[in-house]
């Protein structure tokens, strides 16, 4: 019996310089916030008192690295440590490489047989795309265009500007979310462009000095000519609307058809014998010697009573409708 005491006391005393030994060590500065771009690496730094015995790194809950004095124990090759020393104090470093967007949460460094730790929190970034639709652009000169940059895939949206390498009277943008996408956002460029040069869309990541760009070629050309096939195309066009115009004019009455220029009547006239005013005259009033020649005035058209008046020049006869 006294020798089965004897064995407790020593398993007693052992587990009490463990204790002892493990309170004489402490987390002096645990980790810190990280924000990293997805694909590149990570660093979180424990400073540990002497004295340690191992050192605990854990990824939301499930430990991916231990370390003792002697060497670290590594489980995954995308979980590695350097150790440095500082001021009688340790520092633990572990390095998460290739991060990936779900190695994001909660980062812990704890001391075996100690209930202190320190934690931070690591945030991913994702760098998605970015296009300007259509690629090199034409343009007409002093004339308004619109130009449009659609960045895709990012986490968080960033934020878009606009590099205007090109002579303008006029420039202004406007970013939105994609609608029913909160990963995407696409910025409209307004401007009125006066020369060539290149339009550049920057997409930046948000507490990140990342960033992305696309960048146009922009040719402005002068504002587009009538050809002469559209020309003739257009008066023709014309042309035919005015015979239309006429005709309709025609049939509605509108016109006297009675009535003919002088030039063509003048030489449709000349076969007929001059009759001088003064005879015109004589004939009308001669009760006498009635005139027994034959009746040479201009007669209309069937249907239509045409009256003459006789003028001083036997070449100009000019006739009137009575309607």
């Amino acid at each position: 019996m006294e020798g089965r005491w004897k064995g407790i006391s020593t398993v007693l005393v052992i587990l009490a310089g463990l204790a002892a030994s493990g309170s004489s060590y402490q987390i002096i500065e645990g980790p810190k916030n990280a924000t990293v771009l997805e694909g590149s690496e990570a660093r979180f730094n424990c400073t540990v008192s002497q004295g340690w015995r191992l050192i605990m790194w854990a990824l939301n809950g499930t430990v991916v690295l231990s370390i003792t004095p002697s060497k670290p124990i590594i489980t995954n090759d995308r979980f590695t440590s350097v150790s440095y020393e500082e001021g009688g104090n340790s520092i633990s470093e572990m390095i998460i490489h290739d991060v990936q967007l779900r190695d994001a949460g909660h980062i812990k460094c704890s001391l075996q047989n100690s209930d202190r730790d320190a934690s931070a929190f690591l945030s991913v970034q994702v760098m998605g795309a970015l296009l300007i639709p259509g690629g090199n652009l034409v343009v007409a000169e002093d004339e308004p265009c619109n130009v449009t940059c659609h960045a895709w895939g990012w986490i968080p949206p960033p934020g878009i500007s606009w590099d205007i390498g090109v002579p303008v009277s006029h420039s202004s943008y406007h970013s939105v979310p994609e609608p029913n996408n909160p990963q995407s956002a696409v910025s409209v460029l307004t401007l009125t462009p006066q020369g060539n040069g290149t339009l550049t869309c920057v997409a930046t990541m948000k507490g990140l000095h990342a960033h992305k760009s696309v960048t146009v070629n922009l040719t402005v050309v002068q504002p587009p000519l009538e050809s002469s096939y559209q020309s003739e195309i257009r008066k023709s066009a014309s042309v035919k609307t005015n015979k239309e115009t006429f005709e309709t004019n025609l049939e509605s009455g509108s016109e006297n058809l009675g009535y003919h220029s002088d030039e063509p009547r003048t030489a449709k006239l000349a076969s007929f014998a001059p009759v001088s005013s003064e005879s015109s005259v004589q004939e009308q009033h001669s009760s006498r010697q009635p005139y027994q020649g034959p009746d040479r005035r201009w007669r209309g058209p069937a249907g239509r009573p045409q009256v003459s008046f006789p003028v001083a020049s036997p070449r100009t006869v000019r006739n009137v409708t009575l309607v």
